[in-house]
C-alpha cells in the first residue's frame, strides 16, 4: 500500500500587516482542497483565528511582525527582541517543512520570506526533497519597475528564484501588466514563469446575497455603497472623506440615493476607529471593524469604495460589482499602477489618493450609479482564470508524484535538522 496516499501542500504567507496576503492564500487554499489533499498554511497574520478554515485546510501560526521603517520589523504583540522573534519564526517554518514533508511548497510574494526566514527551508527542500515542487506566487504588480529592480538586485532575489524555485506563478495577466518586461527578468527565470490569470473568489448564490441585504435592512429597490479599507492600517483618509460627504449632504438636507455600510478593518488605530464609529452612529450608518463574509457583502453591494490592493480588486471583479478605487501611493506605487491598468480596461473607476475629497467622491459615486452599463459590460467580459490554471499545474505535479515508487528513506533521518 502507498505510504503517502495524500498530496501535501504547504503555503507560506508572511503577513506582517493587513489582510491581503492571508486572504489571497485562503482563497487559493479553499479551492485546491480535495479529499486526498492536505493544505497547511504558515502565517503570521494576527487575524488567522478569526477566519473560517475549510475542511482539509489548517494553519500554523508564527509570531506576527510589523514593519516600522527602513526594513525594520518588530514583534506585533509579544514583547521580545526582534531577532529572537525572527529566530522563533524561522524555527517553526523549518520544523513544519521537515515534519509535514510537502509535495508542493508555495511561497507568497516574498521569495526569501520575511528577512530571509524561508531560505533555510528552501535550501533543505532542495537537498532532501528533490521531488518537491517549490513555487513562488507573485501578485501582478509589486511596485514601480525601478524600485523592484533595485530591490531585487540588492537582495539577490533573481539568484534566489533561479536557484531555489521550480516555478513562478504570476497571479495576473501579462496583457494588463507584464513583470517579465517591467522587472527585467532574465530568460533563465522567465521560462519558469506561468501567468495564471487573476485569482477568483467563490461568490455566494443569489439567495444568500438577497438574504444578506434583507438582514442589513437594504430594500430591493435601494442602492448599497460599501466603503472598506481592507485591514484598515492606512485607509482613514478614505473613510474620513466618505463620512464628510455624507455629513455635508445631511447638513444640506440632501438625501443620498444609496444606503451606506462601512468596514474599517481590524488594524485601524483605536482613536481613528472611535472617530469613525461615532460619526457613523450620528449618521445612522452600519459600521463594522471586521466582516467575516466580506465576499458576500461585496456581492450584495452596488458600488464598493475601496483601496487598490490585489485582494480587494479580485474580490470586486469576481462579484462583478462596480468599484471606486482610491489607491495608496506610498510606500509603494503598486496600487496606483494597478488602478490605472484596470481603469484603462473600464473595469473600475478611480480617484488618486492625493486628489480625494468629499466632493469628487460624491461626484464619482453618482456618476457610476447613473452609468452602470459600460462597467457591467467590461466586468462581464473579464475572465478570472487563476484557480483553473493553478489546478492544471498541480494536476501535472500529482501525476508526476503518482509515477514515483516511493519517497527516499533519507527523508526520515535527522541529518540536516537545525
Amino acid at each position: 500500500m502507498d505510504r503517502f496516499p495524500t498530496f501535501n501542500i504547504l503555503m507560506y504567507s508572511h503577513d506582517t500587516y493587513g489582510l491581503g496576503h492571508i486572504r489571497r492564500t485562503m482563497a487559493i487554499a479553499g479551492q485546491l482542497r480535495k479529499a486526498n489533499t492536505n493544505i497547511l498554511i504558515l502565517t503570521g497574520s494576527p487575524i488567522a483565528g478569526r477566519l473560517s478554515f475549510p475542511k482539509y485546510v489548517d494553519y500554523v501560526r508564527i509570531p506576527g511582525m510589523i514593519k516600522k521603517a527602513n526594513d525594520e520589523y518588530f514583534p506585533l504583540t509579544i514583547r521580545i527582541d526582534p531577532k529572537q522573534a525572527m529566530e522563533i519564526r524561522q524555527s517553526i517554518i523549518m520544523a513544519t517543512v521537515q515534519t509535514f514533508l510537502p509535495d508542493l511548497f508555495i511561497v507568497d510574494k516574498e521569495p526569501q520570506g520575511l528577512k530571509k526566514e524561508v531560505l533555510p527551508a528552501l535550501e533543505w527542500i532542495s537537498k532532501k526533497l528533490p521531488n518537491t515542487q517549490t513555487i513562488l506566487g507573485l501578485r501582478d504588480i509589486m511596485d514601480d519597475a525601478d524600485t523592484v529592480k533595485a530591490d531585487w538586485k540588492k537582495k539577490e532575489i533573481y539568484t534566489t528564484i533561479e536557484d531555489l524555485y521550480s516555478e513562478v506563478w504570476v497571479y495576473g495577466d501579462k496583457n494588463i501588466y507584464n513583470p517579465i518586461k517591467e522587472y527585467d527578468i532574465p530568460e533563465s527565470i522567465a521560462k519558469k514563469i506561468h501567468f495564471t490569470g487573476y485569482i477568483p473568489r467563490t461568490m455566494p448564490k443569489k439567495k444568500i446575497v438577497q438574504d444578506l441585504r434583507l438582514e442589513l435592512n437594504i430594500m430591493r429597490n435601494e442602492n448599497l455603497v460599501t466603503a472598506t479599507i481592507g485591514g484598515g492600517g492606512d485607509g482613514f483618509h478614505i473613510l474620513d472623506s466618505y463620512l464628510k460627504m455624507l455629513e455635508r449632504m445631511k447638513q444640506q438636507s440632501i438625501l443620498p440615493p444609496f444606503q451606506s455600510i462601512i468596514v474599517t478593518g481590524p488594524f485601524l488605530s483605536s482613536s481613528d476607529m472611535e472617530n469613525i464609529f461615532q460619526r457613523a452612529r450620528e449618521l445612522d450608518i452600519q459600521c463594522y471593524d471586521f466582516f467575516t463574509d466580506m465576499e458576500n457583502l461585496i456581492a450584495a453591494s452596488d458600488i464598493v469604495v475601496c483601496m487598490g490592493g490585489y485582494n480587494t480588486i479580485c474580490e470586486v471583479l469576481s462579484s462583478k460589482t462596480l468599484s471606486l478605487v482610491i489607491p495608496r501611493e506610498i510606500p509603494r506605487k503598486e496600487q496606483f499602477i494597478r488602478a490605472g491598468a484596470f481603469n484603462h480596461e473600464n473595469l473600475i473607476e478611480f480617484i488618486p489618493w492625493s486628489r480625494l475629497n468629499d466632493s469628487n467622491l460624491e461626484e464619482k459615486i453618482l456618476y457610476m450609479l447613473e452609468n452602470r452599463e459600460p462597467f457591467k459590460k467590461a466586468l462581464t467580459g473579464f475572465h478570472m482564470t487563476g484557480i483553473a490554471n493553478i489546478c492544471r499545474r498541480i494536476s501535472k505535479f500529482r501525476d508526476s508524484k503518482n509515477g514515483q515508487k516511493d519517497k527516499p528513506d533519507t527523508l526520515h533521518d535527522s541529518k540536516g535538522l537545525s
